[in-house]
């Protein structure tokens, strides 16, 4: 046992290890200067936050130990229960937990509080690697896709249901795990421009949106077919109704509701188009193409529906400011006002440890949970972030890296869903300090202060090491 233990040590990613130890140092280094008041200067001050936070990167070491020593066979045998035991939490926690900025997820025990959705996500992770690398998965089957769909969407509605929806925007990151698996390119492509639809519907007139789908959908197809005379008769068709849509829509008062007409011209017109182009052609590909067409299309006209009764007033407003469409500097848009303000102040090098006024002054609100990145900005200037941007894009590049050399899929898997969701974590949290993405609460791997955080962090992270020290004894 003890020369496996050894070999285990041996076969360990120290790399990557040093990594997350100097990012968890950082952090706590950035959390004490964020919070740091003359009155309780000692780093041992417990009833500080840099206290608590020094507790809890001693018991990340402990944890670190506990899910070393454990059999790295475990982790995808018990991956289903663990799975189990995260929606069981999630549900537990819209009954037991309290409120927190209008959230309910958090549980409360004594002076301790624990955000299950952050363990959730390595019990996701496991799921999610155990049943893509089993035998009985195919893209090919509709049951595959079927379950895969119902794996990831269950813990987010759970999620949203808590009026949580930043944390559960954080699975979407899967897509990129689903990509390298296999997944089809064109539904890897979709995923991202419905993203862009979302955001062009909330920022511009619904019209002009649907005849820009449209020509973008017909010019995306004539790319991709023969150049003839069919193709051209279909193209100025479909030219010929946007022209008339615009004027039908625009310049009568014959429709009292310019919505619903405009959905049933789309729908019926793109029916008509593709029956067409089918019955000369006898294509499938047409009909998946005119489904995507329509169901894009829907999508669309949803975006307003989804804004105003999905996402909270708050969540909304931050949408809008960020968008441009609502300017309130002192308000809505205080904390990134104030953050670009704190960021910007910084300059080249800083204004150096413990001298940061935006921050000391807690002119930045939650400056050292979601917002610790104005600390790093303000006190260590444009070297100290790219430092600290580095850190992260190497850590992640490693461990994709690491992911491709497995033996096992289940580890290889596993090691992309570790660096999607950190990916996600960084790339929005940092946008959302610099006024690049809205502000929906999540915090910064191993910065923000938290104890939940920083243990499933912890946790995510050195399993996929543990998974890869063992990779050699892997033969499937």
């Amino acid at each position: 046992m003890l020369n496996k233990r050894g070999n285990i040590l041996i076969n360990l990613d120290w790399i990557t290890i040093a990594i997350y130890f100097i990012l968890v140092f950082l952090g706590w280094i950035n959390i004490y200067s964020a919070v740091y008041d003359e009155n309780h200067s000692n780093i041992f001050d417990f009833s500080q936050r840099y206290g608590k936070q020094l507790v809890w990167i001693g018991a990340s070491i402990f944890i670190i130990f506990i899910v070393l020593i454990i059999d790295s066979k475990f982790y995808s045998a018990f991956a289903y229960p663990f799975y189990g035991v995260g929606i069981l939490l999630l549900v537990l926690v819209l009954f037991l937990g309290i409120e927190v900025n209008s959230s309910r997820s958090w549980f409360e025990i004594g002076s301790f509080r624990m955000q299950p959705v952050e363990f959730t996500k390595i019990t996701i992770c496991l799921a999610l690697a155990q049943f893509l690398s089993s035998l009985s998965f195919s893209w090919e089957k509709p049951k595959s896709i079927l379950i895969l769909f119902m794996l990831l969407t269950l813990p987010v509605l759970l999620i949203f249901v808590q009026n949580d929806t930043g944390s559960a925007l954080v699975f979407f990151s899967f897509v990129f795990v689903l990509y390298r698996e296999g997944l089809n390119k064109v539904l890897f492509i979709t995923s991202f421009a419905l993203i862009a639809l979302f955001i062009l519907a909330l920022v511009t007139n619904l019209e002009v949106l649907v005849i820009t789908i449209l020509l973008a959908s017909v010019v995306g197809y004539l790319l991709t077919s023969s150049r003839n005379i069919k193709s051209q008769i279909i193209f100025y068709s479909f030219l010929l109704y946007a022209s008339v849509s615009i004027v039908l829509i625009n310049y009568t008062d014959i429709f009292l509701n310019k919505e619903i007409v405009l959905i049933l011209i789309n729908v019926g017109v793109v029916a008509l188009q593709m029956l067409i182009m089918y019955l000369i052609k006898r294509s499938k590909t047409l009909i998946l193409f005119a489904i995507l067409l329509i169901g894009v299309s829907g999508f669309v006209f949803s975006v307003d529906y989804l804004f105003y009764n999905v996402l909270q007033i708050h969540q909304q407003n931050r949408i809008n400011e960020l968008l441009g469409k609502n300017a309130d500097p002192l308000g809505v848009g205080y904390n990134v006002n104030q953050s670009r303000i704190a960021i910007g102040s910084g300059g080249l090098t800083g204004k150096g440890f413990l001298q940061g006024t935006q921050t000391k002054y807690n002119f930045v609100p939650e400056q050292s949970t979601d917002f610790i990145f104005c600390t790093i900005g303000e006190e260590w200037g444009f070297i100290g972030t790219s430092i600290v941007l580095f850190l992260f894009l190497f850590l992640i590049i490693r461990i994709v890296m690491l992911s491709e050399r497995q033996r096992s899929k289940f580890s290889r898997i596993y090691g992309y869903g570790v660096a999607s969701i950190l990916f996600f974590h960084v790339a929005v949290n940092i946008g959302m300090t610099i006024g690049l993405a809205p502000v929906i609460g999540i915090p910064l791997p191993f910065f923000s202060y938290g104890g939940s955080s920083l243990w499933a962090f912890t946790i995510l992270l050195f399993i996929f090491l543990k998974l890869d020290a063992d990779r050699l004894q892997i033969f499937r």
